[in-house]
């Protein structure tokens, strides 16, 4: 049986991920900052111990062994520039911290898992049309997190594609979840479809099926690669 560690798991994406994956037979264990899911670990990662300590619980319940890392979790709140200095800065850390460093750490740690045990592993990586084209005038750090996040992806493929550790990324556009939801409305709402030529947004399913493709069907030779699915929004 595979085991997955799928941050962000409660809602959304994350949500829609965790019941593909286990409908295929994986073992899936979610994270969430509030919880009181069986299978799911509480951990906020605002704290700096807590993907550690997540990392620690979820190979415990694992039994000992992590096959695939799945970063979907993400913070996406405004960061106006006319906020006070220190309110800018530490929206900024917080958004970092979640959506970038929580990922590195645990990208870490499951790397140096795999290379203990001399097997292969898998790390998926959603991250955000963002990362591309960037996002809005309050959305600064957002869309730094996720070109970050891109950047570690491209990173880790091609340092460890040799030893059968495997990375890949997938850059959502608008998604139809409660987060994607509060922005289209601070942004004029269905006026911003106006952008998307498919004429919606992607539904949670949608972006699902890419992380179970990614985590359990996707060719070796894949690795390195970013899926884009945002509607023909953003073309590469």
């Amino acid at each position: 049986m595979t085991s997955i560690l799928l941050t962000g798991s409660s809602r959304g994406i994350g949500a829609a991920a965790k019941s593909a994956l286990e409908a295929r037979g994986a073992k899936v264990i979610g994270q969430a900052t509030r919880t009181d899911r069986e299978d799911t670990v509480p951990s906020n990662f605002c704290e700096p111990n807590a993907p550690h300590e997540l990392w620690h619980a979820a190979l415990a319940r694992a039994g000992g062994k992590i096959d695939v890392l799945v970063n979907n979790a993400g913070l996406f709140d405004p960061n106006p520039i006319e906020r006070s200095d220190i309110e800018w800065l530490d929206a900024w850390e917080d958004t970092m911290r979640i959506n970038l460093t929580a990922s590195a750490q645990l990208s870490r740690f499951a790397v140096r898992h795999w290379q203990e045990r001399g097997c292969t592993g898998r790390i998926v990586h959603v991250a955000s049309r963002a990362g591309h084209r960037g996002d809005s005038p309050a959305h600064w750090h957002y869309a730094a997190s996720k070109g970050g996040m891109l950047a570690m992806h491209k990173s880790i493929a091609r340092a460890y594609a040799g030893q059968g550790i495997l990375s890949f990324a997938i850059t959502p556009g608008f998604t139809d979840t409660a987060m994607a939801g509060d922005y289209l409305e601070s942004r004029g709402g269905p006026g911003l479809l106006a952008d998307i030529p498919l004429g919606r947004v992607a539904e949670p399913e949608e972006i699902a099926r890419l992380i179970e493709f990614c985590a359990l069907d996707a060719p070796a030779s894949m690795t390195g690669a970013t899926l884009d699915a945002n509607g023909a929004s953003y073309v590469r």
